[in-house]
């Protein structure tokens, strides 16, 4: 079947079954290869993309879930040489030791920051929790959410005051 997908805002149409996970279709299909594929069980985050703003597993989403609905992938978020405010932070802080997870975290840290808030540390860490990290960055990768945070708040309080 042929599927029409919003991903990063441009439509792409795929050739795919019904239940191929969405985590194929944007590595083998798309050529969107940030989500990875780690324990295809739900249990990791490595494939944790956006699914109109909300954080899914990639691995467990059946294409036909995406059909009409706003996909995000890390590759949506900034570039290489503009990266998003989230993305420098991590840079910055070295939060990626082998960078297996770095993908899932930024992008489920990316819906948290969405929302606005100045998340605290213990908010940070139950956000976080179904996305593992095995070289154990975890305190980096926290220090980062708080360093984007901090700047997106300044930024924020900038916009209020004009």
């Amino acid at each position: 079947m042929t599927i029409s997908l919003n991903v990063n805002g441009v439509i792409r149409v795929v050739a795919a079954s019904a239940d191929t996970p969405l985590l194929y279709v944007l590595r083998d299909d798309l050529d969107l290869n940030a989500a990875k594929y780690g324990c295809g069980l739900g249990q990791c985050g490595a494939c944790t993309v956006h699914l109109d703003g909300e954080a899914i597993f990639s691995c467990l989403t059946p294409i036909t879930a995406a059909a009409g609905r706003k996909v995000t992938t890390l590759e949506g978020l900034g570039t290489e040489e503009k990266p998003s405010i989230l993305q420098q932070a991590f840079i910055d802080e070295q939060a990626a030791q082998c960078g297996y997870c770095t993908a899932g975290m930024i992008m489920r840290a990316q819906v948290l920051l969405d929302r606005g808030a100045s998340p605290s540390e213990a908010e940070i860490r139950e956000h976080m929790q179904p996305n593992l990290c095995r070289c154990g960055t975890h305190h980096r990768i926290i220090r980062a959410i708080k360093r984007a945070s901090a700047i997106l708040s300044k930024q924020h309080s900038k916009e209020d005051a004009s």
